[in-house]
């Protein structure tokens, strides 16, 4: 039976609204029927949803219930959904030129996007860029190019790392279930080495940091690993699928700085920390680092797929023609849409929605910590923060059961949140840098509630 269960209204300003008895309604369940049916198990699905419509901050579902997304596909639409500037784009080019492949007869839109990326990407020198179609494939071409350009091949990443689901990109990744499990055997030469996991730092606490971590990675390269080995190290300045965990300034300049001195590449991938995210055009910007190469995809294309390795001239011209790419590399649709973005970003003050969105959640986060025993830690930058729930804040004992009860009873509310953690412990916050103050205190709301319900 159909019946209205929750509506809220905020203002002229579209909200969340329940009109099923239950989520999903009945015309989505005969699609998720179909889903069972059809579509291989191994795809997963976070959430019962099933899309119709979305635009800016909601996504409305095939029953007609309106859900308020903290999500955007994992941070793949940080200007909102279905922006006017990206579908205009795309609809514009799609009349002229879909995709001859950049391989076999150039289009103005790749040479574009590669200019705008070259001189935005931080750091010193000239650069260039390559593009791709997904963060996975950008992981692959920069370790590549790595290779190439040393000729060394061992590669280091980080625990709690995630670089995508293709062998060598999962290889990187940490979290073994789901992403890795019975897909060995991995890509030879990797390496892992600590993250700066402050929150839980076995070196002495974050109260009393050495750097222990570094100089861990520094005793690797001295005893275990030899520097003439490794072609580069890998890092998220921000790790998103390990639990969004900042890692300290100190820590990747150090990581830098022992990269310059080894003649190893070093690759910072902000595939989910980039474009306004974390309140600066890349999170490396407020580090302060001098990346060689980085990889970028997500909300590059606001929805259309697109990715890119930009790096340092030198290193990004080791490859000789042909050795990198691919036919649907920087697509037409995908590099005007990227286009569109980054002038949206630009003329319409996102970065500073970012940090305003960002100091609205740490507050309301940060409140709730001090009254729930079970939020252990609240940690961020700009837009991208996550709390991390434990069964006591002393023993930090990870609690991820309380999880999957909190994001049913928001998901019943019209709220979308997803978790992340190497443990599954963290719920994580996306939130497109349109949302409205309204709309971010109303998620909020839920949240505190769904966290109270579910002690």
């Amino acid at each position: 039976m159909e019946c209205v269960v929750e509506k809220v209204i905020i203002g002229e300003i579209p909200a969340r609204k329940i009109i099923t008895k239950r989520v999903p309604g009945n015309k989505s369940l005969e699609w998720i029927q179909k889903r069972q049916q059809y579509v291989a198990k191994g795809v997963g699905n976070i959430t019962p949803v099933v899309a119709k419509t979305a635009k800016g901050a909601l996504i409305e579902d095939l029953d007609g219930n309106v859900f308020l997304d903290f999500a955007v596909g994992i941070g793949m639409q940080n200007i909102g959904h279905g922006h006017d500037a990206v579908i205009k784009a795309v609809q514009e080019q799609v009349e002229s030129l879909v995709h001859p492949c950049f391989h076999v007869t150039m289009y103005e839109g790749y040479i574009k996007l590669a200019e705008e990326l070259a001189k935005k990407a931080p750091g010193t020198g000239e650069k260039k860029a390559m593009l791709a179609n997904s963060g996975a494939e950008a992981v692959e071409n920069a370790i590549k190019i790595a290779r190439k350009y040393t000729g060394k091949p061992g590669i280091i990443s980080l625990e709690c790392a995630f670089h995508g689901r293709t062998y060598m990109a999962m290889t990187l990744t940490s979290k073994v279930k789901p992403y890795k499990n019975g897909f060995g055997p991995y890509a030879s030469e990797t390496y892992k080495i600590p993250s700066a996991y402050c929150y839980r730092c076995p070196y002495g606490g974050a109260e009393n940091c050495n750097m222990g971590c570094l100089e861990k990675v520094k005793n690797l390269l001295k005893g275990e690993l030899s520097p003439e080995n490794i072609a580069a190290l890998i890092v998220e300045p921000i790790q998103g699928e390990g639990g969004f965990i900042p890692q300290p300034s100190a820590f990747l300049k150090g990581l830098e700085k022992i990269c310059k001195e080894n003649n190893i590449v070093f690759i910072v991938d902000e595939i989910q920390s980039g474009f306004a995210r974390a309140g600066t055009l890349f999170a490396s910007e407020g580090c302060g680092l001098d990346p060689d190469l980085m990889t970028l995809s997500k909300s590059l294309g606001g929805g259309i797929p697109i990715s890119a390795v930009v790096g340092k001239t030198e290193i990004m011209d080791a490859p000789a023609a042909g050795e990198i790419g691919g036919t649907y590399g920087g697509s037409p649709l995908g590099c005007e849409a990227a286009l569109a973005v980054l002038k949206v970003i630009e003329t319409e003050n996102i970065l500073a929605k970012a940090e305003s969105i960002g100091k609205q959640l740490k507050k309301r986060l940060q409140s709730m910590q001090d009254r729930f025993e079970v939020i252990g830690d609240v940690r961020g930058v700009g837009a991208m923060y996550a709390i991390e729930f434990v069964k006591n804040k002393k023993t930090k004992e990870p609690y991820p059961e309380i999880i999957k009860r909190i994001t049913e009873y928001a998901l019943q509310k019209g709220v979308i949140f997803i978790n992340a953690g190497i443990y599954s412990n963290v719920l994580r916050f996306l939130p497109p840098l349109v949302m409205t103050e309204e709309q971010v205190e109303d998620g909020m709301n839920v949240l505190e509630k769904a966290i109270e319900r579910s002690l």
